[in-house]
């Protein structure tokens, strides 16, 4: 089975003996070249008996190898390649050595057509859901890299992937260090503790939203009498939920991203699935390797089922902890891509949050 639907589209299209089709299907896609080992040559031209010509082989996404410590692909595009390349009578070598391989003529004619067909496609969009068929679709690891798949499906990367990069080496890296100041080892465990313990979304916020959820839970509790005669002894000490928090509720009911009574109960989900991620770039900056990534996206979904009990409840939580952090209230650019990954991930038959249990 071809692990992403890039290279199912590729498999079609050689199958087919479709030129054209095999640029298309690679001619929007990130594509991967290794970086060179110290004391290699900066291209990896190899003689490919295949094709019958010297090669410069590229992976795409699905067909990356295994995390491997030393072991580095920068991301390349067929407008990239077609651009510089170094000798006309090489061939693009696409997966080579795998079913999902495609040979492609490098002429300066051929690489004309590559810049065409890359023209028709686009680059690829973000907000796409796609799934690894390869990696982890059911248990715990699944569980916790679902509690990702906002910023994945923001990528347009696999939500259920924990390998040798989240985009690439080096920009993993910069995520890191720009983002999050994590340089080591060391300051990456710092952070995803903190995000652990949902320590960066608002904590008086946070405080009266877990107040306001404690109440309700008590009005219900107790039969026969009404929510607000029966909130906790200590309701009159929590802070007030905030009138821009109610705002967003009442938007989040209208676009569907709560139930017609809903309310959010906590603003954590936004942490954990930046925790997730940031294991994700962990491992693609080497700062982390793969048993304390899969150790670490467990204790992921463990933090989140300890607060939400669905992922309709998890789902909103994270939208409104982005609102707060990106949109303050505009209802702009920002909450328009937050609507659109909810209805992706609550909507689409494949993903996680349709199939996966929340708990």
């Amino acid at each position: 089975m071809p692990p992403t639907d890039t290279e199912r589209r590729l498999c079609e299209a050689t199958a087919r003996g479709d030129w054209d089709g095999q640029v298309a299907a690679i001619a929007g896609e990130d594509l991967y070249l290794a970086v060179p080992q110290q004391g290699q040559d900066p291209l990896p031209v190899y003689d490919d008996p295949t094709a019958g010509a010297k090669c410069i082989p590229v992976l795409t996404r699905g067909m990356l190898p295994p995390w491997q410590p030393q072991q580095f692909f920068d991301r390349v595009s067929v407008e990239e390649l077609a651009q510089d390349w170094p000798n006309d009578k090489w061939r693009l070598a696409v997966n080579p050595g795998t079913p999902c391989a495609a040979y492609l003529a490098a002429s300066p004619g051929h690489r004309a057509g590559w810049l065409r067909v890359r023209a028709q496609a686009g680059v690829r969009p973000g907000g796409l859901l796609v799934t690894h068929y390869g990696g982890p679709l059911h248990g715990p690891v699944a569980q916790g890299l679902a509690c990702g798949a906002p910023i994945a499906v923001h990528h347009s990367v696999p939500w259920n992937e924990l390998g040798t990069a989240f985009l690439d080496h080096a920009a993993d890296a910069q995520t890191l260090r720009d983002q999050w100041s994590v340089t080591d080892p060391a300051t990456w465990q710092q952070r995803l503790d903190q995000l652990l313990g949902g320590q960066f979304v608002p904590a008086e916020t946070e405080t009266a939203l877990r107040a306001r959820a404690r109440d309700a839970k008590a009005a219900e509790d107790a039969a026969g009498e009404a929510p607000e005669n029966t909130g906790s002894r200590d309701a009159a000490d929590a802070p007030a939920v905030p009138e821009l928090v109610t705002r967003y509720e009442e938007r989040f009911r209208a676009d569907g991203l709560l139930p017609p009574d809903g309310r959010v109960v906590s603003l954590v989900a936004l942490d954990h699935a930046h925790a997730v991620n940031l294991v994700r770039w962990g491992l693609g900056a080497r700062l982390c390797a793969p048993h304390q990534a899969e150790q670490a996206v467990q204790q992921v979904a463990a933090r989140a089922r300890e607060v939400y009990g669905s992922w309709q409840e998890f789902a909103a939580g994270y939208a409104l902890g982005r609102m707060l952090a990106f949109d303050n209230g505009w209802f702009g650019p920002q909450y328009a891509e937050a609507v659109h990954l909810h209805r992706v991930l609550t909507q689409d038959p494949s993903s996680p949050w349709r199939g996966l249990p929340f708990a």
